[in-house]
């Protein structure tokens, strides 16, 4: 089965079989997503997919509801947490992100409406055969960083919003040669 050339672990094959680039619309996965991409910064996605079942747990299944309640206490606790990305400015965006997540849901009625609004609520289709043609950034990354950065998101510059486009299937940046491209541009939207 051809499928393209990074994932190379068995934990990164699963994620890219099973759900790197699918179109996700579900506001709790989405934002578990958005928070994930921002602690991989600087660091390997690997590194974070081996965290992810942590970081579940660390942060309450990502209920943004929950996590924008944080205090200092808890703050403290997941400093001392082995299991994720022990970085202060981190954990504090994901707690400033939760609350912008909340505003998100209020003004827009789902992050889902928001998030796939700026992208005209259609994934876009790339016909790339070599991971070197696959951008870090695009102008839709840009501005929906410009956006998210308004809206009081933090640790999402537009490297960071085009990784999460990529994961959460607003792009289909699988190789036109991996079996999923196809499998992924079928699903709707």
């Amino acid at each position: 089965m051809k499928r393209c050339t990074w994932p190379t672990t068995e934990l990164n094959i699963v994620y890219h079989d099973q759900e790197w680039g699918a179109p996700l619309h579900d506001d709790r996965r989405l934002f578990e997503f958005l928070i994930l991409e921002g602690a991989q910064a600087g660091l390997s996605w690997s590194t974070i997919l081996n965290k992810r079942e942590n970081y579940r747990r660390a942060f309450d299944r990502f209920d943004a509801r929950k996590v924008a309640k944080y205090d200092a206490a808890k703050v403290k606790a997941l400093l001392g947490d082995p299991g994720i990305v022990r970085n202060r400015l981190k954990i504090a965006a994901a707690i400033q992100n939760a609350k912008a997540f909340l505003a998100v849901q209020k003004e827009f009625g789902t992050f889902d409406a928001y998030i796939w609004g700026l992208v005209g609520g259609k994934a876009r289709q790339n016909r790339f055969k070599s991971m070197k043609q696959v951008p870090a950034r695009t102008p839709e990354s840009d501005a929906m960083s410009d956006d998210l950065r308004k809206r009081g998101f933090k640790f999402v510059g537009s490297t960071i919003c085009y990784a999460f486009m990529q994961a959460v299937g607003m792009v289909n940046d699988h190789l036109v040669s991996c079996f999923r491209y196809g499998e992924v541009r079928g699903l709707k939207r």
